[in-house]
């Protein structure tokens, strides 16, 4: 008796169920696993601590630039005033009017004290 090309015999449908069913429970047998790389993996609080080093760091160089940026917008300005002079010498009219307005309140209030020592006698 000859088989048929077509239609399959029992023993090749019994092969092909055999060959699904091996394919089918392949899939559930556990896979070999890598075994991780020491330190591969960050804990959250390992994680959670490089960030705030981060923002610390982060932090810690925009005080310093504010800081550079301060000190040359400083030094610029004071650059400015010292060749300025008409600046300067309106500098030196307000300090000369400072100084003088204090001495001549020193001077008030040592009258004062004179006269209510006086009064007090």
């Amino acid at each position: 008796m000859r088989e048929s090309k077509v239609l399959p015999g029992f023993s090749d449908r019994l092969a092909a169920q055999a060959e699904a069913r091996k394919a089918l429970l392949a899939k559930f047998k556990p896979k070999p696993a890598v075994p991780a790389a020491e330190g591969a993996f960050e804990t959250t609080a390992q994680k959670k601590a490089r960030e705030l080093e981060e923002v610390r760091a982060r932090r810690v160089a925009e005080k310093e630039a504010a800081r550079l940026a301060k000190e040359k917008a400083e030094e610029e300005r004071r650059l400015a005033i010292e060749n300025d002079e008409e600046l300067m010498l309106q500098l030196k009219r307000e300090e000369r009017k400072a100084r003088k307005a204090a001495e001549k309140e020193a001077a008030r209030a040592k009258r004062e004290l004179k006269a209510q020592m006086r009064r007090t006698g």
